[in-house]
């Protein structure tokens, strides 16, 4: 595309338009001072010169790589294998950015079209979108279908308190001004209260596996519940649980949704990150965002296409269910090769690796005096500690340390005082989590 200026008579006749004779006098109102005001610049240096101040300005940064890292809380440090960089790197999978001419975009096309089929294997459901911005897009989005297959007749939904306390505040967000009742469960941490507050208004009910707190909870007899009612089951999945425990595809979810970032997306700083979006066969025409399939093509070859994409851009506004306008391409990309190249046996073996560690990690700090976790229920790879002192004071001690500690769960959960979200991941070692406890230790 070329860049085409306006000719002299087309910009005379825009200033005529507002009154005025030339664009010197659209800045009347800002004193004839301050229009140029001197800069404390200083003296010009060359590219060579700029790049080595930037190197020495960069070097007295703290590194992550100088720390162990024990929080998680929505943001997980994995291991990220090299070649998956080197794979978003290469030519090959940009062809045209948005896809929609797919004569021109079969790299875009294909790479997302595996994105989505490694997705619904992961999660067990029948489609998946190209993704959303972030778990918590994803979440919104997922109340909006909801909402639509009760053709907004059902003004209530549910959201669990143990779903991530900012996707909640995101979902608020997203939906505030409508007509609709979006309520929590008492904070008891029962699903059971969750079942209580169901009603022939509930259009959805929304709740995170594992829940924020780390925690599995069998969901099947929610599911069973909430269907009987007429409402659909939302799950906010981490996808990396999803290589150990059921998915919910199979106990009865009818669409979840989560953050990808875990799957091959490094931390940097909280973005860009991957909401991904499956949903069943049933409901795949109000899904959010766009679906892309396989065909052949002229010459009976395979080839891929745009199906789907309900939003107000292609099709009638009041028929549209999504103004979703941009997928996540490169971090859905990144997760694609994260997931090839892992493949079934080695996603498990991460989440073993998961599993395993932060049960060894609790089940050390659980002897300690004046700590405590509660090892009743199972959890995947962070739990919840009672602590004997501030978080804030414990966290100071840990980072001086070299270790940063886990989630101020205070910060949302006003009835837990003094109680941290701590998080292992394969990335942490042995000693790095007996240095943890260690430090724990001597804090008490």
């Amino acid at each position: 595309m070329s860049y085409i200026p306006h000719t002299a008579a087309e910009v005379q006749e825009m200033l005529a338009q507002i009154g005025l004779g030339s664009f010197d006098e659209l800045f009347d109102a800002v004193p004839a001072g301050q229009r140029f005001p001197a800069l404390d610049l200083p003296p010009a240096m060359s590219e060579m010169e700029i790049a080595a101040e930037m190197l020495a300005i960069s070097e007295e940064n703290d590194h992550a790589g100088d720390f162990a890292i024990f929080r998680g809380a929505g943001a997980y440090h994995h291991f990220i294998p090299s070649v998956v960089n080197h794979m978003l790197l290469r030519g090959e999978f940009y062809t045209a950015y948005t896809p929609y001419q797919p004569e021109i975009s079969q790299g875009t096309l294909q790479a997302t079209y595996e994105y989505q089929s490694m997705m619904c294997a992961l999660t067990g459901m029948d489609a998946a979108n190209a993704s959303h911005y972030d778990g918590a897009t994803s979440l919104a989005e997922a109340i909006t279908v909801a909402l639509e297959v009760s053709r907004n007749r059902r003004k209530k939904v549910i959201l669990s308190h143990a779903i991530h306390p900012q996707y909640r505040e995101v979902v608020r967000t997203y939906h505030q001004g409508k007509d609709i009742r979006i309520i929590g469960d008492r904070g008891r941490g029962e699903l059971v209260d969750l079942m209580e507050m169901l009603d022939s208004n509930t259009a959805m009910v929304a709740v995170q596996y594992p829940n924020f707190f780390g925690q599995i909870e069998d969901l099947r007899r929610l599911a069973d519940t909430v269907h009987a009612s007429g409402g659909l089951l939302v799950v906010v999945a981490n996808p990396l649980a999803l290589s150990l425990f059921t998915p919910p595809g199979e106990f009865g979810a009818d669409i979840v949704v989560g953050e990808g970032q875990p799957l091959g997306i490094p931390l940097t700083f909280g973005g860009p990150y991957l909401g991904y979006f499956a949903i069943k066969q049933r409901l795949v025409r109000k899904i959010a965002g766009r679906i892309i399939g396989e065909t052949v093509d002229a010459d009976g070859k395979r080839a891929y296409v745009m199906t789907l994409r309900p939003r107000e851009q292609d099709i009638k506004r009041e028929r549209a269910t999504s103004n979703i306008c941009t997928n996540q391409g490169l971090m859905s990309l990144a997760a694609a090769v994260y997931l090839s190249l892992m493949g079934k046996n080695g996603l498990r073996q991460v989440g073993e690796l998961n599993y395993h560690k932060a049960n060894y990690a609790a089940a050390q700090i659980n002897r300690l005096d004046g700590y405590s976790v509660d090892m009743t229920k199972p959890f995947f790879n962070e739990f919840m500690v009672a602590c004997p002192r501030p978080i804030a004071e414990i966290n100071a001690a840990l980072l001086d340390a070299g270790v940063i500690g886990g989630y101020d769960l205070a910060q949302h959960y006003y009835h837990l005082p003094n109680h941290m979200l701590i998080c292992v991941t394969e990335c942490n070692t042995r000693a790095e989590i007996d240095r943890l406890v260690d430090i724990l230790e001597g804090l008490r």
